[in-house]
């Protein structure tokens, strides 16, 4: 497992913004066809979690993001 996350990071580290925007479309793509698969009677429970997942996971991504561009632009 080591080698796996270690060989993750040298792919992110080689990586340029477009190929990071490659890879969340398919991670997209991804999910949106999990969720299609969910029966209808399930997706009340799974929706809930999902929407605590992203925004769990999209607002420390926004933060960083924030704090990169207030150095690139010499915000305070």
């Amino acid at each position: 497992m080591k080698k796996l996350f270690k060989v993750a990071n040298r792919y992110i580290e080689t990586s340029d913004w477009k190929i990071i925007a490659v890879l969340k479309f398919c991670l997209i793509s991804l999910g949106m066809m999990i969720g299609m698969g969910v029966k209808p009677e399930h997706k009340k429970k799974i929706i809930p979690k999902a929407a605590c997942v992203f925004i769990l996971t999209y607002i420390p991504l926004m933060f960083k993001f924030y704090k990169v561009f207030k150095e690139e632009n010499d915000l305070p």
